[in-house]
């Protein structure tokens, strides 16, 4: 697990997101959510390893934040064309600053905009590491000539590329069965892969499940946000979580939390 370790609970761990409003724009939040203090309190009191958010939330709430920061260097909006493309708006000199243990990075494979992003991605792994930080890097395929993101060769094709990069961990999409993932696993080599939360299933027992079949493949953990800050009970689907993921409960079990 190399730099990852401090992130750990039994081999796995937990990182809560928090980057999805200029990700995505402010349809993900409703009157709670929206406020950051609502999730930083989710993230303190949830058994979370890691929070992951952009500079200005980290700014204006690292004070109240009691877990490791991983703080997001790149970012762009929800508004693009077919080839998105997120740069570099904070420097690791300032993550380091701010309180960081861990940096993350966007990279889209199939952009035309790939090659940017890669680029600056390599330099800045290695300002990270020299000052000590752990990099993760989401790695998403998207673009023009990708028609399915999700497929086994295009989520392997990612975890690959975090891996051949120097990123210390891998943030991917499920594939959609433990099959195929476990093939995602195996294509990140040494570096823990961390299956995304994406949007709130609308069972919660079916994105239990995801996440049970994602660590029975090897997934290190899930780096998850609107699956918890938009339940009902954001710290019930917590330690639900906490339970298949850290503890290697069943679903079953879990859900009698």
């Amino acid at each position: 697990m190399g730099r990852m370790n401090r992130f750990m609970r039994n081999g796995h761990s937990l990182i809560l997101a928090y980057d999805q409003g200029i990700e995505h724009g402010p349809t993900d939040f409703d009157g709670r959510n929206v406020d950051p203090a609502f999730v930083v309190d989710i993230a303190n009191k949830g058994g979370f390893d890691a929070f992951a958010c952009q500079k200005g939330i980290a700014e204006k709430y690292h004070a109240e934040l009691q877990i490791p920061l991983l703080l997001k260097l790149n970012a762009k909006t929800a508004i693009y064309g077919k080839d998105p493309v997120a740069r570099q708006h904070c420097s690791v000199d300032y993550a380091v600053k701010l309180g960081a243990s861990a940096v993350g990075y966007t990279i889209y494979i199939g952009s035309a905009h790939e090659a940017e992003m890669i680029s600056e991605f390599g330099r800045i792994e290695e300002e990270a590491h020299a000052a000590g930080l752990a990099v993760v890097l989401w790695v998403y395929p998207r673009g023009e000539f990708v028609k399915n993101d999700t497929t086994r060769e295009m989520v392997a094709y990612a975890s690959r590329t975090a891996l051949e990069l120097g990123a210390d961990a891998a943030k991917v999409k499920y594939t959609g069965d433990r099959e195929s993932f476990a093939w995602v696993v195996k294509s990140a080599g040494k570096i823990p892969v961390y299956m995304a939360g994406g949007k709130k299933a609308e069972d919660e027992k079916e994105f239990l499940n995801q996440a049970s079949e994602a660590v029975s493949a090897g997934a290190a953990g899930l780096a998850v946000g609107r699956n918890v800050w938009q339940s009902d009970d954001p710290l019930r689907t917590a330690r639900r979580l906490n339970a298949v993921v850290i503890e290697g409960k069943s679903v079953s079990e879990a859900l009698r939390l």
